[in-house]
């Protein structure tokens, strides 16, 4: 998520104070955490078969290009997989009407690795730079590595503020719509739900027979990263203004049970079942001061936090933020190389050694 176009308005309007927090610019280790530096803002990650980690280097919300990366977790070397551009033309996986790949204005945001019906690997992306989408990649293996083959894209409704994405067990997928796409509208939104507890947003569904559509049950403050269990049956939505996960019915849209989180940000699934919930933490003015972080991590106090799906019982498993190498955690992967934390305002991942979690 991004606070970069209604910072200023919003601070004004919660009335916060806007200070600045300096940044971490330290890369080396302290304790078991260990940053992996030369990132731009690494927001969300996923894991590949081979233990490597796709990285979305963030663009903060268009404001700049991004890209898609490739992290060796045991090197800590990475490359580029993916930053805009390609032949022109539609993908057999996406909307009719996607004229082609993206530009080099490419700004990634959400991301979600799954296996098809065929057996591939997808990638689907939240990006921002010249339009709102979701864009899809098939990941292929290339010379020991991988490499990624744009297979089409959705185009968002108007209404656009795409945040997160989920692939769908029988094709398509679930995508966060954080708020208005407008930063004034937005402000105004965030502002509200965040003084009322009112919605600014909702999760669509898509496939290429229906296109976009509003998911019920979804209207909530904020919606921001999401999950599905196995079975497709239960979304798992983090409401990152209400400071809530929900658990809900995708048939029905019930609202079965609900977690408090402190503004919840990307979920990912752990191997013991739970699911990793990245909690922002601190106060607004330590959020509106890492707008716009050229360099460093910003220092805002988050925790990585395991949820049980069935319970909803929560508890940290891992705290960053000032005297720890990163700040501002928006996802918890775990890996056979420990926990990987990334972030939407830095130029780092940490890892952290599996014993101290």
């Amino acid at each position: 998520m991004t606070f970069r176009t209604v910072a200023p308005l919003l601070c004004a309007l919660v009335l916060c104070a806007c200070g600045s927090t300096p940044p971490i610019t330290s890369c080396d280790p302290i304790g078991a955490a260990t940053p992996l530096c030369g990132f731009q803002n690494p927001e969300d990650l996923a894991l590949l078969p081979d233990g490597r980690v796709i990285v979305s280097e963030y663009g903060d919300a268009g404001a700049k290009p991004g890209r898609i990366s490739l992290l060796d977790t045991a090197s800590g070397s990475h490359e580029s997989l993916y930053a805009g551009g390609g032949a022109s033309g539609s993908g057999p996986w996406g909307a009719a009407d996607c004229e082609g790949p993206p530009s080099t204005a490419f700004s990634p945001h959400g991301i979600h690795l799954s296996t098809r019906a065929s057996g591939g690997l997808q990638l689907l992306v939240v990006q921002h730079g010249g339009r709102e989408s979701v864009e899809m990649f098939e990941v292929l293996p290339a010379n020991g590595s991988w490499q990624l083959a744009w297979r089409g894209c959705a185009v968002a409704p108007e209404s656009g503020g795409l945040n997160d994405v989920v692939a769908l067990p029988e094709g398509g997928f679930l995508v966060t719509r954080f708020g208005p796409s407008s930063p004034i509208s937005f402000t105004f939104a965030a502002a509200k739900a965040t003084i009322l507890g009112s919605e600014t947003g909702w999760v669509y569904e898509w496939s290429q027979e229906r296109g976009f559509g509003e998911v019920p049950g979804t209207r909530v403050a904020g919606p921001n990263g999401i999950e599905l269990s196995a079975d497709g049956a239960k979304i798992f939505l983090n409401a990152t203004l209400a400071s809530e996960v929900l658990r809900i019915d995708r048939s029905t849209g019930a609202i079965e049970a609900r977690a408090e989180v402190q503004m919840p940000d990307n979920l990912t699934w752990a191997r013991d079942g739970r699911l990793r919930v990245a909690s922002l933490r601190g106060q607004m003015r330590d959020l509106l001061s890492c707008s716009g972080l050229e360099a460093g991590s910003c220092a805002m106090p988050f925790a990585i936090v395991a949820l049980d799906p069935s319970t909803m019982e929560a508890h940290a498993v891992y705290e960053g933020g000032p005297g720890t190498p990163s700040g501002a955690g928006t996802v918890g992967l775990e890996t056979d190389a420990g926990l990987l934390v990334g972030t939407f305002a830095g130029d780092r991942i940490v890892r952290v050694a599996a014993q101290a979690q």
